[in-house]
């Protein structure tokens, strides 16, 4: 799925922040076709599945296996020592962000720049969509985690909004208050101009039901709880949600491994909301990494569907590849070829940045804290429907008194809030999507060996380990480093 018109502006390499290439082939770009296959490349197009399961508490040390910088420094919770071009690195991620800015800066100001910019309607609208998310992103790794209380002293990230026409530029940090009133301006003015029929694959875009997902996340790290309802409703509104949610229970569960991670990204399931091309080696190496998932954490992991029953069990098919090696079949690896000509490639994954069953959890979170328990468990109950093996709505639906035996707790909400980061923590295992819910609620983390009696790193509450390192080339642009 790369775009037919290939990126003007273009990071040169790791010396400079975010600079781009002159490219004479801008001045062919004048319709909103061109503008819509330019826009296919405003998403990053490198993952941070790794680092983000990595630094969560999915994964211990099992002792051997493949042995990934960005994997186990992550786990350590270390600076990365990995260079830009490294799949899954976080200096390869802060620089794909970046450069998926600066694409969607080169749009805008060919849409600005255009003789009828009212014809570019849903390209600004997915423009600033897309500016909007990848700063999104940086904040969230490489800054303090968002908090009301502080974030107006805590060093941001840039927001850039400008396309770039020197080489080395000078940029200023700002704070995470700033970048998420930037953030928040973008989502808002481009919302509305959102229209699926501009595209030809809509779920390779920031299409409707991708922007009001966005939307809900972002108003769920601000805790604006009324607004990640509403985004909810309009991303899937009545109970449309049911029937977009992942029928792990039924369909999927007759598929082998090599036909379930053949599906799992693909635009035709309806759970997968908007879809990147990804360059990374999770497809070849995740149930394989010395950092991750063994059998004992597969269990602790997929515990929480014994709320419903002693006996329930969740319908994700749990393999493994040699000794502790777990895994959820859900990355297909293929190659991007270096050229037309070349016989090699660049192993790509398609990773899904927005899902209906995201949609889901946060809409039910926000209930809860909207003091709406009765449709937070409605939500789950949609949830387990699809995810118990063998489910009966009688046998298997979701009730206080089911909470409270699981939980040992009389705290209603308590109980709820736990039932959904641990559903949460089943869905997107290997995905790098807990580490957003540990972030958020500030958690700490041990990692330990295998077999769970040693602790060999861990992050308490504010700790800053748990803010990624920003890129050592982005001091010749003015930009210091975090401090550890």
């Amino acid at each position: 799925m790369v775009g037919a018109l290939m990126l003007l502006p273009l990071l040169m390499g790791c010396e400079e922040f975010l600079s781009t290439e002159p490219d004479s082939t801008r001045a062919t770009i004048s319709t909103p076709k061109q503008v819509s296959q330019l826009l296919t490349t405003a998403y990053p197009q490198s993952g941070y599945v790794v680092m983000g399961e990595s630094m969560s508490d999915n994964v211990v040390d099992k002792g051997v296996g493949v042995d990934d910088k960005t994997n186990r420094f992550s786990f350590l919770y270390e600076p990365v020592e990995a260079e830009v071009g490294t799949s899954d690195s976080p200096d390869s991620y802060w620089t794909e962000c970046y450069r998926a800015i600066s694409v969607a800066n080169e749009a805008l100001d060919i849409i600005r720049k255009s003789s009828d910019p009212a014809s570019f309607t849903a390209q600004k609208g997915e423009a600033l969509l897309a500016r909007a998310y990848a700063h999104f992103m940086l904040v969230t790794f490489y800054s303090t985690f968002y908090n009301p209380q502080t974030a107006s002293s805590d060093p941001g990230i840039p927001y850039v909004t400008e396309p770039e026409n020197v080489v080395i530029k000078k940029y200023e940090r700002k704070t995470v208050a700033y970048v998420y009133e930037m953030i928040e301006k973008d989502l808002l003015e481009g919302l509305p101009l959102i229209n699926d029929g501009a595209y030809t694959v809509p779920k390779y875009h920031f299409n409707i039901a991708a922007a009001n997902a966005f939307a809900a996340r972002f108003y769920l790290v601000k805790k604006e709880y009324a607004k990640v309802v509403q985004y909810a409703n309009t991303a899937f509104p009545g109970t449309s949600i049911l029937d977009n949610l992942r029928p792990w229970n039924t369909t999927m569960m007759n598929l082998s491994p090599d036909e379930l991670t053949t599906i799992y990204s693909q635009a035709s399931q309806r759970a997968n909301l908007l879809l990147v091309e990804t360059a990374s080696l999770i497809g070849r190496y995740m149930p394989r990494y010395r950092y991750g998932m063994s059998s004992a954490k597969q269990q602790e992991i997929f515990a929480s569907a014994q709320i419903v029953s002693p006996s329930a069990r969740f319908a994700y098919p749990v393999y493994y590849q040699g000794d502790n090696n777990y895994f959820v079949p859900k990355w297909y690896e293929y190659f991007v070829r270096e050229n037309v000509n070349a016989d090699t490639g660049i192993p790509h994954v398609m990773l899904p940045l927005f899902t209906a069953e995201e949609v889901l959890f946060n809409r039910a979170e926000a209930n809860l804290f909207l003091q709406k328990n009765s449709e937070a468990v409605v939500d789950l109950n949609y949830f387990l429907s699809k995810r118990i093996d063998g489910y009966s709505a009688s046998a298997h639906g979701l009730t206080a008194a089911k909470l409270q035996a699981y939980y040992r707790s009389n705290n209603v909400s308590s109980n709820l809030l736990n039932a959904i980061m641990d559903f949460k923590r089943a869905e997107f295992v290997q995905e790098g999507m807990r580490w957003f819910d540990l972030q958020r609620y500030n958690i700490p983390v041990e990692h330990t060996n295998n077999k769970g009696d040693v602790v060999i790193a861990s992050v308490v509450a504010n700790d800053r380990k748990r803010v990624f390192q920003l890129p050592q080339f982005v001091t010749t642009s003015g930009i210091p480093l975090n401090q550890r």
